[in-house]
């Protein structure tokens, strides 16, 4: 991590929006005007008729939202690979320059990571991470059992084996993603597979609630820092959805019980 201009640690990937392309105009034409045809059908082409001429192409445009939400997401990603660290304080000046954005999009980035409880202002100076202890992970690992163990339990009795069968593939991929080594890669694909998991419930808002849980339970602790969780927990972490998915199929209660409670309590315990 490189020091900022304020003497907190700085990093980010480069990146800027890619401009859209210049609108063209519309296509001439020399011939002359022709009359229409006595009984022709509107929009009916004939050949006396010159072609239409061709819409011009409309400029995408790209809305400040947008940029501001490529920013939290890269944010947030560097929050979970430690490269912002618990304690430090970022400026959203340097952080923008870091990204090729002004500090703009990047301070409302930062006051939505506020409100989930990611970072703390700091009065004339930034952004500072939360530093968060073993005892928060494990109190977000409970709730979160709270929540999804009954509703899984819920779907093994009720989802058909074939509807499962739908998600193997997400349980696939957490497994590549684990494979890497890369705590904001599997972070992302973690919550691809309970979010896939529970959506079969129907319930938009218990998704919604359980992915915050999920995606505050992934931020690094107190002297985590970069890899705290190696690639071989990630692999073991990630092997836990294909055994789950096979405990919903056969409908055992209790092994599906079990898996989310471990699963839940291993991620707390590894940070």
């Amino acid at each position: 991590m490189r020091q900022g201009a304020q003497g907190s640690a700085e990093t980010g990937t480069p990146w800027s929006a890619a401009g859209a392309a210049a609108p063209g105009g519309p296509v001439a034409s020399d011939a002359p005007a022709v009359p229409r045809q006595a009984g022709a059908v509107r929009g009916e082409h004939t050949h006396s008729e010159p072609p239409a001429p061709v819409a011009p192409r409309v400029r995408p445009v790209v809305q400040r939202a947008s940029v501001r939400g490529q920013i939290l997401d890269a944010l947030r990603a560097a929050l979970v690979a430690g490269d912002l660290r618990p304690g430090a304080v970022y400026s959203a000046p340097v952080l923008g320059e870091r990204f090729g954005v002004s500090a703009t999009p990047v301070r409302e980035a930062m006051q939505q990571l506020a409100l989930e409880g990611a970072v703390e202002v700091v009065p004339n100076r930034g952004f500072r991470v939360v530093e968060r202890g073993v005892r928060e992970l494990a109190e977000l690992a409970e709730v979160r059992a709270l929540i999804e163990v009954p509703v899984m339990l819920r779907l093994a009795r009720d989802v058909p084996a074939e509807r499962w069968a739908e998600l193997r593939p997400l349980a696939e991929a957490t497994v590549r993603a684990a494979s890497s080594g890369c705590r904001a890669t599997y972070a992302e694909s973690d919550r691809g597979f309970h979010r896939a998991v529970l959506s079969l419930s129907g319930n938009v808002q218990l998704v919604q609630i359980a992915e915050d849980l999920h995606r505050r339970a992934q931020w690094p602790l107190v002297g985590g820092g970069r890899g705290a969780r190696g690639r071989a927990e990630l692999l073991a972490d990630a092997h836990e959805h294909s055994a789950l998915l096979d405990a919903l199929v056969a409908r055992d209660l209790d092994v599906v019980r079990a898996l989310v409670g471990e699963h839940f309590a291993g991620a707390a315990a590894a940070g």
